[in-house]
């Protein structure tokens, strides 16, 4: 069985496996959330094929063919023993074009019951884009407060949270670049589309500027963070301390390290800049972070309105705490 599906039907289906049949290099830039990728062509052949379709479309279509034929011959196996015949599974491309409609038939020859995403990758990125130019219709509750005062950790605690950091693997700040290469820019809308699409009613979100390291925030969405209910997290210093040495400590390579320095300079006097590199060298955490903190203290702005302040030396009492205020004030249930 095959049909095909506009995107907000396709959407709402409920597959057993969802196939990307694009190249594995543009699978990596960019799919649709869990999608498995059975290429149809691989990168190699997709990039010839591309050259000599503008050359002659025939050709190309028949040398296509067997690329495809081949490709798809490794793939049956993998694909019949990890699901059952008779499976309901989504497939798309590029653009709703030949690639997805190969392997469609053929799996459906083989008696999947396939459905073709009409328009392709093409017509998902039109609705995410259309989806992120309208106004956000969730209620946010947004976490704020200075660096170390444990948002992260309350946010991963929380219901309906949207982890905007962990999305973009990037902690935030000229330092926050230690997790490892960032999604692309559609890659991380795409995650970020997924997750709000799953929730219908109010989210919980962290305070961010509108740039997570080289990833920027869709402007609807970060216009409503900044009418958001705030919630303000405060702790010691001590504790402060403790949290950022248990993120940075063992991420931070000296290299890294020099690099994100070189970023505040211009900000900072330089025996403040040669106390920071010497301390790091000595292995000086405590004074090395607490130094860190009177500079990014100064240059935190605290929200002109703050809804609850929140004191989160203990996370788990936090939690409990603002899920208790947040039932009985605004009547909201978890």
């Amino acid at each position: 069985m095959l049909s095909e599906l506009e995107f907000e039907n396709f959407n709402q289906e409920k597959f057993d496996f969802l196939i990307d049949t694009r190249s594995p290099k543009e699978f990596s830039h960019s799919h649709l959330q869990g999608a498995l990728n059975f290429y149809a062509l691989n990168d190699d052949e997709h990039k010839k094929i591309g050259i000599l379709y503008k050359q002659n479309q025939a050709l190309a279509k028949a040398k296509g063919a067997s690329y495809i034929c081949a490709n798809m011959a490794y793939h049956i196996p993998i694909i019949t023993q990890k699901f059952r015949i008779g499976s309901k599974v989504g497939i798309y491309c590029a653009r709703g074009g030949l690639r997805s409609k190969s392997i469609a038939v053929i799996l459906s020859e083989l008696g999947y019951r396939v459905v073709r995403l009409r328009g392709g990758f093409k017509s998902y990125r039109a609705f995410v884009l259309n989806f992120f130019n309208q106004v956000l219709k969730l209620k946010l509750f947004s976490l704020c407060g200075n660096t170390g005062s444990g948002k992260s950790e309350l946010l991963e605690s929380l219901p309906h949270a949207i982890h905007l950091e962990k999305m973009a693997n990037h902690l935030g700040s000229s330092f926050g670049n230690i997790l490892g290469k960032q999604p692309t820019q559609k890659a991380f809308e795409s995650l970020l589309f997924d997750e709000l699409n799953r929730i219908r009613d109010f989210i919980f979100i962290e305070s961010e500027s509108r740039k997570i390291g080289e990833i920027i925030l869709p402007l609807k969405l970060y216009e409503s963070m900044q009418h958001a209910f705030k919630i303000y997290c405060f702790c010691s210093l001590e504790n402060r301390i403790k949290r950022i040495e248990k993120f940075y400590k063992n991420k931070m390579t000296p290299l890294k390290f020099k690099e994100c320095v070189q970023k505040i300079s211009p900000y900072i006097s330089v025996n403040f800049k040669q106390d920071l590199l010497q301390n790091y060298e000595k292995q000086e955490w405590k004074k090395l972070i607490e130094m860190l903190l009177k500079y990014y203290d100064k240059t935190y702005k605290q929200p002109e309105k703050i809804d609850f302040k929140l004191d989160t030396n203990d996370i788990s009492k936090a939690k409990e705490e603002l899920l208790a205020f947040l039932k009985a004030k605004h009547k909201i249930n978890f």
